[in-house]
């Protein structure tokens, strides 16, 4: 059976996102280009992180990773990436509106899970069999699941810089105490890696 992954990128004070999320502004008023650039601008020189934040046989995400509202669905809204979305396997939806399975191009299929994130991480190891499952952010997500004690491997994206809000989707917040094994770190000009896993 393989473990359960997160990656996320986060500013040096730990946000992912801003409070105000939008259609237009998918991670709210945070510098999404400062955020993302190692992804997108220059992914030749993050080519293996890349790779891996879509290496799992299933995946788990919060609705806000999905689409930026807070009640019942709009659904004609089907994600934030196209038709072709880059996960290629099943992919697990925490939400309290139920909403039926949403089929896309390329293998993905987002399934929308009503019964809490123990449910959402069963249905994915399940569909994933011997490959990872891992968890597509966002940070208050991937917290529940650090919290739980249910996250084998953790992979920090540090954008060198500091977002200084005042609220948003931050990393470790509500967390408690947590003893985690450094296990590797690599720096380019646009972000620095960092891997932890359980200790």
């Amino acid at each position: 059976m393989g473990i359960v992954t997160a990656d996320i990128g986060i500013t040096l004070d730990g946000f992912g996102a801003a409070a105000d999320q939008s259609l237009e502004h998918p991670f709210g008023s945070i510098d999404e280009h400062r955020l993302h650039s190692w992804m997108f601008e220059h992914g030749d020189d993050n080519a293996a992180e890349v790779a891996a934040i879509v290496d799992a046989g299933a995946f788990v995400m919060g609705r806000n990773m999905f689409d930026p509202g807070r009640g019942d669905w709009d659904l004609s809204w089907r994600g934030w990436w196209g038709e072709d979305p880059p996960y290629h396997a099943p992919v697990f939806v925490l939400t309290h509106h139920a909403r039926e399975p949403l089929p896309m191009e390329g293998g993905t299929t987002f399934h929308f899970v009503t019964d809490g994130l123990a449910s959402a991480l069963a249905q994915a190891r399940a569909a994933a069999g011997e490959r990872d499952v891992a968890v597509a952010g966002g940070a208050s997500t991937i917290n529940a699941c650090l919290a739980a004690g249910v996250l084998d491997e953790l992979r920090l994206h540090v954008a060198p810089f500091v977002a200084g809000l005042a609220t948003g989707s931050r990393m470790f917040d509500g967390v408690g105490p947590l003893g985690l094994e450094p296990v590797a770190a690599r720096h380019t000009p646009h972000v620095t890696h960092l891997t932890y896993r359980r200790a």
